[in-house]
């Protein structure tokens, strides 16, 4: 009886661990990224944040690809990642401090490259 107990709750364990899989979104954010190094700063705020697999920003059209694990992170966080950066994102307005000492060509209508 203790074997067929045990040899059940062996069979099921792979089972839980595949029901316990996280999911992986992906989401397209307008920013107000300018030039290259708009692109490394938002990029590098969002790869070094906890959940977040993978972020690309067009600069062309100021589009950020990110992949994340959304049982590590939300949306919320990361469009909270890129406004502390200094960027905006989708409706949210850039963090006043932190777009003040951007540099010039990463401002609004700054130079594009």
């Amino acid at each position: 009886m203790i074997n067929r107990l045990l040899f059940i709750c062996i069979m099921l364990m792979p089972m839980a661990s595949i029901a316990q899989k996280s999911k992986v979104e992906e989401v397209k954010i307008h920013t107000s990224a300018e030039c290259s190094e708009c692109k490394n700063r938002i990029e590098h705020a969002l790869l070094y944040s906890k959940g977040v697999k993978f972020a690309h920003q067009d600069i062309d059209t100021q589009i950020l690809t990110v992949s994340y694990n959304t049982s590590k992170t939300s949306l919320d966080k990361i469009m909270h990642t890129i406004t502390e950066a200094g960027y905006d994102a989708d409706s949210l307005k850039a963090n006043k401090e932190a777009y003040d000492k951007l540099p010039d060509c990463c401002k609004k209508d700054g130079h594009k490259e």
